[in-house]
């Protein structure tokens, strides 16, 4: 036989995998079968129904079922109601009628036909042709019992394979497919069990177990699956009835069972024993690896039939290919999910004003729920070298130090399966606690060494790797942010202490007023890049400095001082604003580590002979206000900034000095600052302030524009801003 399926696509399958395996299906018996929708025409057909109906190759499927059969004398094959036109039912009751044959011979034929369990209104007619008029009553009764069971094998096949095809679900294939297989094989239940890392996890039961006692685990060394791997296809086992030795020495521990198919005879646990008489065990294959183990039982014995396990077989076959591509789609569906999860608690930990014990374990306690697991937290009392766990609120148990020791001084973070901490797991179910999972230590944390067991039942299915490297990164991120806050709140009282040494201050000159403002973008105590100074000179002599270095906290405040202490050492040397500055871009050079600039305006003030020379390094251009006529100049000669390249050429700029005249000094913070429509406050919008704030007069004249500047970005200024204003009053004197 070529097994050869005759089908259309009225069915709505695929053209290729769907009919081989349903033509496997058919030929499992040899009656004659036919699959036919409700309008009579045949859709599928095996070899011995073309052979019982003389049929062509492939002319059955181009017919309709009434012209197999005469129909009733009130109806005709085109006109009538399937059911009416029929000369059999089709509830699944026994028929014997006579048939007309392709050659118009007529045969006495035994037909039993009912409607498939599938979406599609389809039915499956069973028939098998007498080989003669002479049969018994006995000969009868066994023809009808094989034809319902046939029939009842095949009906039940097919609805498992129409009605699970392309389902990616792999909790629906079993709750569609459990049931269908008891019901079909007349077993009292079927058990599914799926390959993880350790064994094979139940993953579905049909219901008509009730209570019964069903192994939750079956593990890869278990004797009734290295048997079920040995032997590569369905195998029908048997539960030999224990001895009066046996039943004498109390309770079983392990039970009898032999292999009908090859006559071996295993030992096998009471705990791992299914809880049937006899059963059959269907291996599920894929790409050479047994990737499931299907348990179909009854409860009493009984004689299994060799073809029942061709059946099984073939459902397994049909199994593995929707079970492979069900697991493939659960689980990156299930990566992707954490992976997101991943991201968005990791943004919490990073946007949350404070990382604190109460925030981690909210984390955890989420990231525990996406897994399902239960989050307990553990603390550690490094000085007593004790270890808590809070399984309930108000439940506290001392962990035992051996299972603590039993750790190790792994680096944190750690993670570990419950199973690698020898007697965790024990300890847990003493306490009737859920006894697998992951041990998670993540160090210290707010003054204590912190942790969490993640939990399940040992009757749930193990934690797949996806889990665990989500829990090892969301651990890691936990000790990176933590990381982080310890750095700042380092880095905080380094800047503080550097800012208490370094305070920008202007000294008293003779010939000079002066005024300055420094505001802190940020709450939190940093030392900006922003800085100033006036350094008193001999003979009436000052050099003012305003700079503004990269970045913020330690590196920034580092480079300020150093800038300073440079620039003031240089200015006591006599040397013009653009050597300094040069000289202080070599330095710079070498100082930092990191890729640190700075903006400069250095300008010397000679006010015996009423000259300011300087030097702008890419520095925002000073204004003046001329006293005399009140005009507003920009110092506009400018150069590169400092600590960026070698070899730069610096400028010196000068300009001519009046009483009366007043200079304003300013970082970027000033002109870089926006309102809500996120523009810019600008050099025009300084301008403007400074001309109108200046006719008002010198005294506040600082803390005047820089109240204009908050007022425009709306009381929230987004960078540090550093004001310096000097009126010249006795020049060449």
């Amino acid at each position: 036989m070529t097994n050869e399926l005759k089908r259309n696509d009225a069915l709505g399958m695929a053209a290729h995998d769907e009919t081989a395996m349903l033509a496997s299906l058919l030929s499992l018996t040899s009656d004659a079968v036919l699959v036919f929708n409700e309008s009579g025409r045949i859709l599928l057909a095996n070899e011995e129904a073309e052979r019982v109906f003389r049929a062509l190759p492939g002319s059955l499927t181009t017919q309709n079922v009434r012209m197999l059969f005469p129909p009733t004398a009130a109806s005709t094959i085109s006109d009538s109601a399937l059911e009416e036109s029929l000369p059999f039912l089709l509830d699944g009751s026994y028929n014997t009628l006579i048939c007309e044959i392709h050659d118009g011979r007529h045969v006495r034929m035994q037909v039993r036909c009912e409607r498939i369990r599938t979406e599609a209104v389809a039915y499956m007619l069973c028939a098998r042709a007498f080989i003669g008029e002479e049969e018994k009553q006995d000969g009868d009764e066994r023809l009808l019992d094989e034809l319902s069971r046939a029939n009842r094998r095949l009906s039940g096949t097919l609805g498992i394979v129409l009605g699970t095809l392309d389902s990616l679900d792999v909790g629906t294939l079993f709750t569609r497919i459990l049931d269908e297989i008891a019901e079909t094989m007349d077993a009292w239940a079927t058990l599914a069990y799926v390959a993880e890392h350790d064994g094979y996890r139940l993953r579905g039961a049909t219901e008509s177990l009730g209570n019964a006692p069903v192994p939750a685990f079956v593990a890869y060394d278990d004797p009734l699956a290295q048997l079920a791997s040995a032997r590569g296809s369905s195998a029908r086992m048997q539960v030999i009835a224990p001895s009066r030795k046996d039943l004498r020495q109390g309770a079983l521990r392990e039970r009898t069972v032999v292999c009908e198919d090859t006559g071996a005879s295993i030992l096998i646990s009471t705990v791992s024993l299914p809880p049937f008489l006899c059963f059959v065990t269907v291996p599920v294959w894929f790409g050479g690896q047994m990737i499931a183990l299907l348990i179909v039982g009854w409860r009493h014995a009984r004689k299994l039939r060799k073809d029942d396990l061709a059946l099984l077989d073939a459902v397994a076959e049909y199994l593995s290919v929707q079970l492979a591509g069900a697991f493939a789609a659960m689980r990156a569906q299930h990566a992707e999910h954490l992976d997101s999860l991943a991201s968005e608690l990791r943004e919490r930990l990073l946007t949350s004003p404070k990382l604190d014990a109460k925030l981690v374990e909210s984390v955890f306690l989420d990231a525990a729920s996406a897994i399902e697991c239960k989050c307990v937290p553990m603390v550690s009392n490094v000085h007593q070298r004790t270890t808590v766990c809070s399984f309930e609120e108000g439940d506290l148990q001392t962990v035992p130090s051996e299972l603590t020791n039993s750790i190790g001084d792994e680096r944190p973070p750690v993670v570990l399966d419950v199973f690698h901490v020898e007697g965790l797991s024990d300890w847990l179910e003493q306490l009737g606690e859920p006894s697998q999972g992951l041990i998670v230590q993540l160090g210290q944390l707010e003054g204590a060494q912190r942790g969490f067991l993640l939990l399940k039942d040992s009757e749930e299915e193990p934690l797949e790797e996806s889990d665990k490297s989500f829990v090892k990164r969301l651990a890691e991120d936990v000790l990176e942010v933590e990381e982080g806050e310890r750095t700042r709140k380092r880095d905080t009282h380094i800047s503080q202490a550097l800012q208490r040494g370094m305070r920008n201050e202007l000294q008293r000159v003779d010939g000079l007023s002066t005024q300055s403002v420094y505001s802190s973008a940020t709450e939190a105590a940093y030392v900006g890049g922003d800085f100033y100074d006036l350094v008193r000179l001999p003979e009436r002599h000052a050099c003012v400095i305003m700079g503004d270095v990269s970045g913020k906290g330690v590196e920034a405040a580092s480079v300020s001082s150093a800038v300073k202490t440079a620039l003031s050492a240089y200015a006591w040397e006599g040397l013009t604003p653009a050597r300094m500055v040069s000289l202080l871009n070599d330095f710079l050079l070498g100082f930092s580590r990191l890729e640190t600039f700075a903006t400069l305006f250095v300008g010397i003030v000679d006010l015996p002979t009423g000259v300011l020379s300087y030097c702008s390094a890419g520095h925002p251009p000073a204004l003046m206000v001329r006293a005399r006529t009140g005009e507003l100049v920009s110092l506009d000669v400018q150069s590169g900034v400092v600590g960026a390249f070698a070899n730069m050429r610096y400028l010196n700029g000068e300009v001519a000095l009046e009483n009366g005249d007043t200079l304003l000094l300013y970082t970027d913070g000033v002109t870089e600052a926006r309102n809500k429509e996120g523009a810019f406050f600008g050099e025009d919008g300084l301008r403007d302030v400074v001309l109108r704030e200046s006719a008002v007069g010198y005294e506040g004249l600082c803390d005047r524009i820089l109240d204009a500047v908050a007022s425009f970005a709306g009381g929230s200024l987004e960078d540090d801003v550093a004001l310096v204003v000097l009126r010249f009053d006795e020049v060449g004197v």
